[in-house]
């Protein structure tokens, strides 16, 4: 799973990837020096991991691990191909969940490509030109779709009325993640998940700000967010912690990293024992053969039950045996729903 680093030119997305990932980008003061989109993988931070490595001495840690894909700056104009803007929107179209990094610092050193600082403006024109888009995705879908109308193709009434709904949300300005389509909850999510609209992927919002605890305007503060000092966060790599504290400097880029990985719905399970401690992903509301699936297929198909317990229950346990002297180590069936935080032995 993957989120899309996307805003201006400018504004310090490439930076916050830089800090994320520990890895020299081009960050040139200038637009469009990120060309081809850089991606890194990043670990999930998680207490709960280390913990249950420390618990079982394993030898090996495997955290979760979430991608970011730095993604060139749009402009205004981009759907219509200003810029690099096809290449930029199809890069999009590739990632999961869209984190839209927006200036809120001012720094007359540092060029704005429209010469002033609007947070709200900014937001605007980064989602009028996915909207735009997504219109153009949509419109062109409901033409093929009018054919098979006329063809009786079965459900295609269906996705006419669901297009007709989409095309008026986005004429309104829009996004297709709040748009709650008619009809059967699967049916509409599986037909958005076809279009591969860019509107109906999860956004966040980084406000890159000097002063994090500085007020916002509550149109932006009533938006998913995280607060971000990025040029911090630059600053930060290159310090130890001790050397961090010393300065009274903190990051929050694990903020940040969670609350992407929360936004695709991820969470996460954990095996444990003497060779190895790791942290496995899956969807929220997974079963228990689903889940098995992250490790391999043969765990979801020739699934017979697994042997769970909660890692806190666990670690106070002291040990999987006396978890289930204790009756915390359940078994569970093919029904079952992982929970967050759950440690699992499966039986197959």
């Amino acid at each position: 799973m993957k989120a899309g680093i996307v805003g201006l030119p400018n504004v310090g997305k490439s930076t916050l990837f830089k800090a994320l990932t520990r890895k020299t980008v081009d960050i040139s003061n200038y637009p469009f020096c990120t060309i081809e989109p850089n991606v890194g993988v990043v670990e999930v931070p998680d207490s709960r991991l280390w913990k249950l490595s420390e618990f079982s001495k394993s030898a090996k840690t495997v955290p979760a691990v979430f991608e970011f894909v730095d993604i060139a700056g749009l402009v205004k104009g981009a759907s219509e191909g200003e810029g690099l803007g096809n290449k930029f929107l199809a890069n999009i179209r590739e990632t999961d969940a869209i984190v839209q990094v927006v200036r809120v610092f001012e720094n007359g050193n540092i060029i704005h490509v429209h010469d002033r600082v609007n947070p709200k403006e900014d937001i605007d024109i980064i989602n009028t030109e996915l909207v735009l888009a997504d219109l153009e995705t949509v419109i062109k879908r409901r033409d093929k779709t009018a054919k098979e109308v006329r063809a009786n193709r079965k459900g295609a009434v269906e996705e006419m009325d669901w297009l007709a709904e989409l095309e008026t949300a986005l004429n309104e300005g829009r996004l297709a993640n709040g748009v709650p389509l008619s009809g059967d909850p699967i049916e509409t999510a599986k037909f958005l998940k076809g279009l591969q609209l860019l509107t109906a992927k999860p956004f966040l919002y980084v406000f890159n700000m000097s002063d994090t605890d500085a007020a916002l305007q509550p149109e932006l503060a009533a938006l998913p967010h995280v607060r971000l000092d990025i040029k911090l966060e630059e600053e930060l790599i290159d310090m130890t912690a001790e050397e961090a504290a010393e300065l009274g400097m903190e990051s929050r880029l694990s903020e940040l990293i969670r609350e992407a990985y929360s936004l695709l719905g991820l969470e996460t399970y954990f095996t444990t024992g003497e060779d190895e401690s790791r942290a496995w992903t899956i969807l929220r509301g997974s079963t228990a053969p689903q889940a098995g699936a992250a490790i391999h297929g043969d765990f979801e198909e020739k699934f017979i039950r697994a042997e769970i317990i909660f890692w806190e229950e666990l670690i106070a346990a002291g040990s999987w045996s006396a978890g289930r002297d204790l009756g915390k180590v359940r078994l569970e069936g093919k029904t079952y729903i992982v929970q967050d935080g759950d440690v699992i032995v499966f039986k197959i």
